[in-house]
């Protein structure tokens, strides 16, 4: 469609330049969204090289992957673009998961006060082992290729998905142990535990890949809760305060040890 009155040269030129003030400003731009004319002189007018790059421009932020939720609340906490893309690309981040997180949580704390408090302590240090076995690796990650090519370290990427599944699930837990205050103070004897299970399975990581170090790691903690609740009376001695403590030692020299083998992260294995 075209219209009677077109933009004078001088206005083309200063639209070019970035030199025309509003309201002429604003009238220029409602003129050339319906003039054909206008927008030929203005393509004229405009340097090819010019031209080019702002169609690249353009074909970049239309190409541009949108954030979803989870990327866009890591970047409003202040956590860098790229790092915030990698770790809302971690499995178990995902709804479903932490749908079935929640699930698992909520029926354990069911079954913990109306039985034993001990299914629910059994229960929630595992979430985040199964967290972590789903957070790196070729066969169960699915933008592991792209993880890999990042400009990051291995060790320093899978640390970082490791502690946004660990915050997850220790936030979901405390949220269900808030809902069952008959427990008492016992119903968080799982937080050392998470932490002890989290951190050996990091470490066997490099050595077994993540879903079998996970996987050894769960089987070896039901192994010693039911055998430990088995041998005493009144629950596993794991859950009180003189076995939290060997958890806790246990969790920092296991941590010791994985930090001073972080290079075994960065070998050609690559947790195949």
């Amino acid at each position: 469609m075209d219209t009677e009155w077109h933009l004078p040269d001088d206005d083309i030129r200063r639209y070019v330049a970035q030199a025309l003030a509003p309201p002429a400003l604003w009238s220029a731009d409602a003129h050339l969204a319906a003039c054909a004319r206008c927008r030929a002189r203005l393509s004229g007018a405009v340097e090819p090289e010019l031209v080019g790059a702002g169609w690249r421009r353009l074909e970049v932020e239309l190409d541009a992957p949108r954030p979803g939720p989870i990327e866009r609340l890591l970047v409003r906490a202040g956590v860098p673009d790229h790092t915030a893309r990698l770790l809302a690309a971690t499995p178990s981040l995902r709804l479903s998961w932490l749908a079935a997180v929640t699930s698992t949580l909520v029926l354990s704390a069911l079954m913990g006060s109306l039985a034993d408090p001990i299914a629910f302590l059994t229960m929630a240090p595992l979430l985040p082992v199964a967290g972590v076995a789903l957070s790196f690796g070729p066969r169960v990650d699915p933008t592991y290729e792209v993880a890999l090519v990042a400009p990051m370290h291995t060790f320093r990427l899978l640390l970082l998905r490791c502690a946004a599944v660990l915050s997850v699930t220790t936030a979901l837990s405390l949220a269900v142990t808030l809902a069952v205050p008959d427990l008492g103070l016992v119903a968080i004897g799982w937080f050392l535990p998470s932490l002890a299970l989290t951190v050996t399975c990091l470490a066997l990581t490099p050595r077994f890949g993540p879903v079998t170090a996970a996987v050894a790691v769960g089987l070896g903690w039901l192994a010693l809760v039911g055998a430990t609740a088995a041998a005493g009376s009144g629950g596993s001695p794991v859950f009180v305060p003189a076995g939290q403590v060997v958890l806790a030692l246990a969790t920092v020299m296991v941590a010791a040890f994985l930090a001073r083998h972080r290079r075994a992260f960065e070998t050609s294995r690559r947790f195949r």
